[in-house]
Protein backbone atom coordinates (compact mmCIF):
# COMPACT_ATOMS: atom_id res chain seq x y z
CA UNK A 1 0.00 0.00 0.00
CA UNK A 2 2.70 2.13 0.95
CA UNK A 3 4.57 1.54 -2.20
CA UNK A 4 1.65 2.19 -4.20
CA UNK A 5 0.92 5.37 -2.72
CA UNK A 6 4.42 6.46 -3.13
CA UNK A 7 4.15 5.82 -7.44
CA UNK A 8 1.15 7.53 -7.28
CA UNK A 9 1.69 10.38 -5.02
CA UNK A 10 1.62 13.24 -7.91
CA UNK A 11 -1.86 12.56 -7.89
CA UNK A 12 -2.20 13.52 -4.07
CA UNK A 13 -0.17 16.72 -5.15
CA UNK A 14 -2.32 17.41 -8.03
CA UNK A 15 -5.62 17.33 -5.54
CA UNK A 16 -3.85 19.67 -3.20
CA UNK A 17 -2.31 22.17 -5.84
CA UNK A 18 -6.00 22.06 -7.45
CA UNK A 19 -7.80 22.59 -3.50
CA UNK A 20 -5.55 25.56 -2.85
CA UNK A 21 -5.79 27.03 -6.58
CA UNK A 22 -9.77 27.10 -5.90
CA UNK A 23 -9.76 28.88 -2.60
CA UNK A 24 -7.44 31.67 -3.94
CA UNK A 25 -9.76 31.98 -7.30
CA UNK A 26 -12.49 32.11 -5.60
CA UNK A 27 -11.21 34.79 -2.87
CA UNK A 28 -9.96 36.28 -5.36
CA UNK A 29 -13.18 36.94 -7.10
CA UNK A 30 -12.16 34.99 -10.54
CA UNK A 31 -13.58 32.11 -10.08
CA UNK A 32 -17.65 31.78 -8.45
CA UNK A 33 -18.93 28.26 -7.73
CA UNK A 34 -22.16 27.20 -7.38
CA UNK A 35 -22.91 24.48 -4.82
CA UNK A 36 -26.30 23.16 -6.23
CA UNK A 37 -24.08 22.43 -9.55
CA UNK A 38 -22.19 19.53 -6.96
CA UNK A 39 -21.84 17.09 -10.30
CA UNK A 40 -20.16 19.32 -12.42
CA UNK A 41 -18.25 20.85 -9.57
CA UNK A 42 -16.76 17.75 -8.44
CA UNK A 43 -15.96 16.35 -12.54
CA UNK A 44 -14.31 20.12 -13.34
CA UNK A 45 -11.97 19.71 -9.50
CA UNK A 46 -11.08 15.77 -10.73
CA UNK A 47 -10.63 17.03 -13.93
CA UNK A 48 -8.14 19.83 -13.06
CA UNK A 49 -6.71 17.18 -10.14
CA UNK A 50 -5.32 15.16 -13.43
CA UNK A 51 -4.42 18.04 -15.17
CA UNK A 52 -1.75 19.20 -12.53
CA UNK A 53 -0.82 15.68 -11.63
CA UNK A 54 0.34 14.50 -14.87
CA UNK A 55 3.14 16.40 -15.45
CA UNK A 56 4.28 16.05 -12.09
CA UNK A 57 3.65 12.60 -12.33
CA UNK A 58 6.05 12.53 -15.50
CA UNK A 59 8.04 15.04 -14.63
CA UNK A 60 11.39 12.68 -15.10
CA UNK A 61 10.29 11.73 -18.36
CA UNK A 62 9.34 15.21 -19.60
CA UNK A 63 12.87 16.59 -18.17
CA UNK A 64 14.33 14.48 -20.79
CA UNK A 65 12.30 14.75 -23.21
CA UNK A 66 13.22 18.72 -24.25
CA UNK A 67 9.79 18.04 -27.06
CA UNK A 68 7.50 17.49 -24.43
CA UNK A 69 9.22 19.78 -22.04
CA UNK A 70 8.30 22.68 -24.67
CA UNK A 71 4.94 21.45 -25.24
CA UNK A 72 4.56 21.28 -21.78
CA UNK A 73 5.90 24.79 -21.30
CA UNK A 74 3.53 26.03 -24.45
CA UNK A 75 0.43 24.84 -23.16
CA UNK A 76 1.00 26.49 -19.66
CA UNK A 77 1.65 29.93 -21.77
CA UNK A 78 -1.81 29.27 -23.48
CA UNK A 79 -3.57 28.38 -20.03
CA UNK A 80 -2.64 31.55 -18.67
CA UNK A 81 -2.80 33.70 -22.32
CA UNK A 82 -6.42 32.38 -21.80
CA UNK A 83 -7.27 33.55 -18.41
CA UNK A 84 -5.60 36.74 -18.56
CA UNK A 85 -8.09 37.33 -22.00
CA UNK A 86 -11.09 36.10 -19.94
CA UNK A 87 -10.38 38.63 -17.38
CA UNK A 88 -10.04 41.27 -19.25
CA UNK A 89 -12.76 41.13 -21.79
CA UNK A 90 -14.86 41.18 -18.62
CA UNK A 91 -17.04 38.90 -21.16
CA UNK A 92 -19.38 35.86 -19.47
CA UNK A 93 -18.52 32.28 -20.76
CA UNK A 94 -16.19 34.54 -23.47
CA UNK A 95 -16.18 31.95 -27.20
CA UNK A 96 -12.37 33.25 -27.05
CA UNK A 97 -11.88 31.69 -24.01
CA UNK A 98 -13.34 28.36 -24.39
CA UNK A 99 -11.95 28.03 -28.09
CA UNK A 100 -8.35 28.45 -26.29
CA UNK A 101 -9.34 26.67 -23.59
CA UNK A 102 -10.07 23.82 -25.88
CA UNK A 103 -6.96 24.03 -27.82
CA UNK A 104 -5.33 23.50 -24.44
CA UNK A 105 -7.18 20.67 -23.83
CA UNK A 106 -6.82 18.83 -27.60
CA UNK A 107 -2.75 19.31 -27.05
CA UNK A 108 -2.99 18.51 -23.25
CA UNK A 109 -4.45 15.02 -24.56
CA UNK A 110 -1.74 15.16 -27.41
CA UNK A 111 0.83 15.41 -24.93
CA UNK A 112 -0.07 12.39 -23.30
CA UNK A 113 -1.16 9.88 -26.15
CA UNK A 114 -0.09 11.59 -29.34
CA UNK A 115 -1.13 8.58 -31.59
CA UNK A 116 -4.43 8.96 -30.73
CA UNK A 117 -4.72 12.20 -31.26
CA UNK A 118 -2.99 11.49 -35.19
CA UNK A 119 -5.35 8.20 -35.23
CA UNK A 120 -8.94 9.68 -34.48
CA UNK A 121 -8.11 13.64 -35.36
CA UNK A 122 -10.83 13.28 -37.89
CA UNK A 123 -13.53 12.05 -35.29
CA UNK A 124 -12.32 14.60 -32.78
CA UNK A 125 -12.40 17.68 -35.12
CA UNK A 126 -15.98 16.58 -35.98
CA UNK A 127 -17.25 16.13 -32.27
CA UNK A 128 -14.87 19.21 -31.20
CA UNK A 129 -16.21 21.43 -33.97
CA UNK A 130 -19.91 20.66 -33.41
CA UNK A 131 -19.56 21.37 -29.53
CA UNK A 132 -17.87 24.32 -30.28
CA UNK A 133 -20.44 25.80 -32.62
CA UNK A 134 -23.05 25.08 -30.81
CA UNK A 135 -22.15 26.93 -27.95
CA UNK A 136 -21.22 29.60 -29.65
CA UNK A 137 -24.86 29.60 -31.34
CA UNK A 138 -26.59 29.86 -27.97
CA UNK A 139 -23.82 32.35 -26.46
CA UNK A 140 -24.53 34.72 -29.43
CA UNK A 141 -27.40 33.92 -30.64
CA UNK A 142 -29.62 33.17 -28.09
CA UNK A 143 -30.98 36.71 -26.64
CA UNK A 144 -29.90 38.63 -23.52
CA UNK A 145 -27.56 36.81 -21.71
CA UNK A 146 -30.11 35.19 -18.64
CA UNK A 147 -31.58 33.60 -21.66
CA UNK A 148 -28.09 32.22 -22.87
CA UNK A 149 -27.21 31.12 -18.95
CA UNK A 150 -30.55 29.17 -18.83
CA UNK A 151 -30.18 27.32 -21.97
CA UNK A 152 -26.23 26.26 -20.61
CA UNK A 153 -27.83 25.33 -17.37
CA UNK A 154 -30.50 23.14 -18.65
CA UNK A 155 -28.08 21.30 -21.44
CA UNK A 156 -25.41 21.08 -19.16
CA UNK A 157 -22.89 22.08 -22.49
CA UNK A 158 -19.74 23.35 -20.59
CA UNK A 159 -20.15 20.17 -18.31
CA UNK A 160 -18.86 18.32 -21.60
CA UNK A 161 -16.90 20.69 -23.58
CA UNK A 162 -13.58 20.72 -21.76
CA UNK A 163 -13.66 16.95 -20.22
CA UNK A 164 -14.40 15.82 -23.81
CA UNK A 165 -10.76 15.41 -24.92
CA UNK A 166 -9.86 13.56 -21.91
CA UNK A 167 -13.11 11.52 -21.81
CA UNK A 168 -12.38 10.89 -25.63
CA UNK A 169 -9.33 9.94 -25.48
CA UNK A 170 -10.01 7.39 -22.55
CA UNK A 171 -12.72 5.70 -23.91
CA UNK A 172 -10.46 5.04 -27.17
CA UNK A 173 -7.79 4.03 -25.36
CA UNK A 174 -10.34 1.36 -23.71
CA UNK A 175 -11.57 0.22 -27.26
CA UNK A 176 -7.65 0.51 -28.42
CA UNK A 177 -7.11 -2.20 -25.21
CA UNK A 178 -10.56 -3.95 -26.14
CA UNK A 179 -9.44 -4.96 -29.41
CA UNK A 180 -5.64 -5.67 -28.40
CA UNK A 181 -6.96 -8.00 -26.13
CA UNK A 182 -9.64 -9.72 -28.32
CA UNK A 183 -7.01 -9.89 -30.88
CA UNK A 184 -4.53 -11.83 -28.64
CA UNK A 185 -7.03 -13.97 -27.36
CA UNK A 186 -7.92 -14.69 -31.08
CA UNK A 187 -5.03 -15.47 -31.73
CA UNK A 188 -4.14 -17.16 -29.05
CA UNK A 189 -6.83 -19.62 -29.23
CA UNK A 190 -6.26 -20.33 -32.96
CA UNK A 191 -2.25 -21.10 -32.22
CA UNK A 192 -3.53 -23.31 -30.00
CA UNK A 193 -6.47 -24.93 -32.27
CA UNK A 194 -3.41 -25.53 -34.67
CA UNK A 195 -1.30 -27.07 -31.95
CA UNK A 196 -3.41 -29.65 -31.15
CA UNK A 197 -4.52 -30.18 -35.12
CA UNK A 198 -1.22 -31.22 -35.54
CA UNK A 199 -1.09 -34.04 -32.23
CA UNK A 200 -2.54 -36.24 -34.07
CA UNK A 201 -0.41 -39.22 -33.01
CA UNK A 202 2.33 -39.19 -35.64
CA UNK A 203 3.29 -42.87 -34.61
CA UNK A 204 0.18 -44.36 -36.61
CA UNK A 205 1.66 -43.07 -39.70
CA UNK A 206 5.15 -44.54 -38.84
CA UNK A 207 3.58 -48.12 -37.95
CA UNK A 208 1.78 -47.98 -41.25
CA UNK A 209 4.63 -46.93 -43.21
CA UNK A 210 6.68 -49.83 -41.75
CA UNK A 211 3.49 -52.11 -42.42
CA UNK A 212 3.33 -51.20 -46.24
CA UNK A 213 7.25 -51.76 -46.14
CA UNK A 214 6.72 -55.29 -44.76
CA UNK A 215 3.82 -55.60 -47.78
CA UNK A 216 5.53 -54.87 -50.34
CA UNK A 217 8.35 -57.26 -49.81
CA UNK A 218 5.93 -59.98 -50.14
CA UNK A 219 4.64 -58.73 -52.68
CA UNK A 220 1.35 -58.42 -51.01
CA UNK A 221 -2.29 -57.29 -52.85
CA UNK A 222 -2.55 -54.97 -49.97
CA UNK A 223 -0.26 -52.90 -50.72
CA UNK A 224 -1.32 -50.65 -53.15
CA UNK A 225 -4.46 -50.44 -50.82
CA UNK A 226 -2.68 -49.37 -48.14
CA UNK A 227 -0.80 -46.67 -50.20
CA UNK A 228 -4.12 -45.49 -51.43
CA UNK A 229 -5.40 -44.90 -48.23
CA UNK A 230 -2.29 -43.73 -46.36
CA UNK A 231 -2.34 -41.10 -48.82
CA UNK A 232 -5.89 -40.11 -48.31
CA UNK A 233 -5.49 -39.32 -44.94
CA UNK A 234 -2.13 -37.81 -45.09
CA UNK A 235 -3.90 -35.30 -47.64
CA UNK A 236 -7.47 -35.21 -45.23
CA UNK A 237 -5.07 -34.51 -42.30
CA UNK A 238 -2.40 -31.63 -44.29
CA UNK A 239 -5.26 -29.70 -45.88
CA UNK A 240 -8.74 -30.26 -44.36
CA UNK A 241 -7.01 -30.27 -40.96
CA UNK A 242 -6.11 -26.55 -41.44
CA UNK A 243 -10.15 -25.29 -41.87
CA UNK A 244 -12.11 -24.48 -39.52
CA UNK A 245 -15.09 -26.62 -40.73
CA UNK A 246 -15.11 -29.77 -42.66
CA UNK A 247 -17.77 -31.96 -44.09
CA UNK A 248 -19.27 -34.60 -41.54
CA UNK A 249 -19.31 -37.31 -44.06
CA UNK A 250 -15.68 -36.17 -45.24
CA UNK A 251 -14.95 -36.67 -41.19
CA UNK A 252 -16.56 -40.56 -41.87
CA UNK A 253 -14.49 -41.25 -44.69
CA UNK A 254 -11.53 -40.29 -42.69
CA UNK A 255 -12.47 -42.84 -39.51
CA UNK A 256 -13.43 -45.39 -42.41
CA UNK A 257 -9.72 -45.62 -43.54
CA UNK A 258 -8.22 -45.25 -40.52
CA UNK A 259 -10.03 -48.40 -39.24
CA UNK A 260 -9.28 -49.96 -42.13
CA UNK A 261 -5.17 -49.33 -41.96
CA UNK A 262 -5.91 -51.16 -38.92
CA UNK A 263 -6.91 -53.92 -39.55
CA UNK A 264 -4.74 -54.56 -42.24
CA UNK A 265 -1.99 -54.25 -39.62
CA UNK A 266 -3.48 -56.76 -37.12
CA UNK A 267 -2.77 -60.41 -37.37
CA UNK A 268 -5.29 -61.14 -34.79
CA UNK A 269 -8.67 -61.26 -34.71
CA UNK A 270 -10.06 -57.47 -34.13
CA UNK A 271 -13.80 -56.56 -34.06
CA UNK A 272 -13.86 -53.07 -34.90
CA UNK A 273 -17.44 -51.72 -35.56
CA UNK A 274 -18.51 -48.52 -36.73
CA UNK A 275 -22.25 -47.34 -36.78
CA UNK A 276 -23.20 -43.94 -38.52
CA UNK A 277 -26.09 -42.30 -40.14
CA UNK A 278 -25.09 -38.63 -40.33
CA UNK A 279 -26.51 -35.69 -41.94
CA UNK A 280 -24.49 -35.05 -45.56
CA UNK A 281 -24.71 -31.30 -45.52
CA UNK A 282 -23.45 -31.29 -42.02
CA UNK A 283 -20.12 -29.53 -41.07
CA UNK A 284 -18.22 -29.75 -38.08
CA UNK A 285 -14.44 -29.19 -36.64
CA UNK A 286 -12.19 -31.48 -38.55
CA UNK A 287 -10.28 -34.13 -36.39
CA UNK A 288 -12.34 -34.28 -33.70
CA UNK A 289 -13.62 -38.25 -33.45
CA UNK A 290 -9.93 -39.37 -34.56
CA UNK A 291 -8.02 -38.99 -30.57
CA UNK A 292 -11.03 -41.02 -29.12
CA UNK A 293 -10.38 -43.65 -32.00
CA UNK A 294 -6.87 -43.51 -31.61
CA UNK A 295 -6.93 -43.84 -28.02
CA UNK A 296 -9.35 -46.95 -28.45
CA UNK A 297 -7.19 -48.57 -30.58
CA UNK A 298 -3.63 -47.65 -28.80
CA UNK A 299 -4.92 -48.48 -24.92
CA UNK A 300 -7.32 -51.13 -26.02
CA UNK A 301 -6.78 -53.28 -29.20
CA UNK A 302 -3.23 -53.04 -28.42
CA UNK A 303 -2.76 -54.29 -25.17
CA UNK A 304 -5.30 -57.45 -25.72
CA UNK A 305 -3.57 -60.57 -27.27
CA UNK A 306 -7.95 -61.77 -28.27
CA UNK A 307 -11.44 -60.71 -28.06
CA UNK A 308 -10.34 -57.28 -28.16
CA UNK A 309 -13.21 -54.96 -29.36
CA UNK A 310 -14.30 -51.08 -30.62
CA UNK A 311 -17.78 -50.41 -30.74
CA UNK A 312 -17.94 -46.47 -32.54
CA UNK A 313 -21.24 -45.13 -33.75
CA UNK A 314 -21.86 -41.44 -35.07
CA UNK A 315 -25.29 -39.50 -35.60
CA UNK A 316 -26.55 -36.03 -36.29
CA UNK A 317 -29.54 -34.58 -37.14
CA UNK A 318 -29.90 -30.73 -37.58
CA UNK A 319 -28.97 -29.90 -34.46
CA UNK A 320 -27.13 -32.00 -32.70
CA UNK A 321 -23.97 -35.00 -32.83
CA UNK A 322 -23.50 -37.49 -31.08
CA UNK A 323 -20.53 -39.71 -30.66
CA UNK A 324 -19.83 -43.07 -28.66
CA UNK A 325 -17.28 -45.08 -28.83
CA UNK A 326 -16.57 -48.11 -26.09
CA UNK A 327 -13.48 -50.36 -25.69
CA UNK A 328 -12.09 -53.41 -23.60
CA UNK A 329 -8.21 -52.66 -22.10
CA UNK A 330 -6.64 -54.52 -20.07
CA UNK A 331 -5.94 -52.82 -16.91
CA UNK A 332 -2.17 -53.83 -16.77
CA UNK A 333 -1.00 -52.33 -19.71
CA UNK A 334 -2.31 -48.67 -19.51
CA UNK A 335 0.35 -46.38 -19.82
CA UNK A 336 0.80 -42.96 -18.16
CA UNK A 337 -0.03 -41.10 -21.13
CA UNK A 338 -3.48 -42.40 -21.65
CA UNK A 339 -4.96 -39.33 -21.06
CA UNK A 340 -2.99 -36.76 -23.01
CA UNK A 341 -4.80 -37.63 -26.62
CA UNK A 342 -8.17 -37.11 -24.23
CA UNK A 343 -7.23 -33.85 -22.49
CA UNK A 344 -5.84 -32.59 -26.68
CA UNK A 345 -9.83 -32.79 -27.25
CA UNK A 346 -10.90 -31.77 -24.08
CA UNK A 347 -8.82 -28.51 -25.15
CA UNK A 348 -10.30 -28.06 -28.73
CA UNK A 349 -14.10 -28.67 -27.27
CA UNK A 350 -13.67 -26.12 -24.88
CA UNK A 351 -12.01 -23.45 -27.74
CA UNK A 352 -14.34 -24.88 -30.23
CA UNK A 353 -17.41 -25.41 -29.17
CA UNK A 354 -17.77 -23.63 -25.88
CA UNK A 355 -20.59 -24.06 -23.77
CA UNK A 356 -22.30 -25.97 -26.79
CA UNK A 357 -21.23 -29.41 -25.90
CA UNK A 358 -21.39 -32.81 -23.40
CA UNK A 359 -18.53 -35.12 -22.70
CA UNK A 360 -18.56 -37.68 -20.55
CA UNK A 361 -15.85 -40.74 -19.89
CA UNK A 362 -16.99 -43.70 -18.23
CA UNK A 363 -14.61 -46.76 -17.19
CA UNK A 364 -15.90 -49.47 -15.38
CA UNK A 365 -15.38 -53.72 -15.59
CA UNK A 366 -12.07 -52.76 -18.43
CA UNK A 367 -14.32 -51.39 -20.38
CA UNK A 368 -13.98 -47.67 -21.20
CA UNK A 369 -16.96 -45.67 -22.94
CA UNK A 370 -16.95 -42.26 -24.39
CA UNK A 371 -20.09 -40.12 -25.07
CA UNK A 372 -19.62 -36.76 -27.12
CA UNK A 373 -22.21 -34.45 -27.70
CA UNK A 374 -22.06 -31.43 -29.80
CA UNK A 375 -25.22 -28.80 -30.06
CA UNK A 376 -24.69 -26.62 -33.49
Amino acid sequence: MISFLKKYKAFGIGIVITLILRVVLEYAGFLAIKGSLWLENIAYFTFWSVMFSLPIHYFTHINKNKKTAIRVVALIFLFFTSMVIDQSLYIPDNPITYILFTFLMIGFVYILSPSFIIKYWKLIVIIYCTLLLFFIYIRLFSGDIEAYKKIKDDVHLLFFLFPAPLIMGLLLWIYEQWKWLKSLKDGKAKAELDLLKTQINPHFFFNTLNNLYSLTVKQSEEAPKVVLKLSEMMRYTIYEGKKELVSLADEVEYLKNYIDLHKIRYRKTVDIQFDHEINQSQQIAPLMFIVPLENAIKHGVETLSDNAYIKMSLHSDDKTIRFTIENNFDPNEIGEEKGIGLENLKQRLALTYPKNHELSIVEENNVFKLTLSIDL
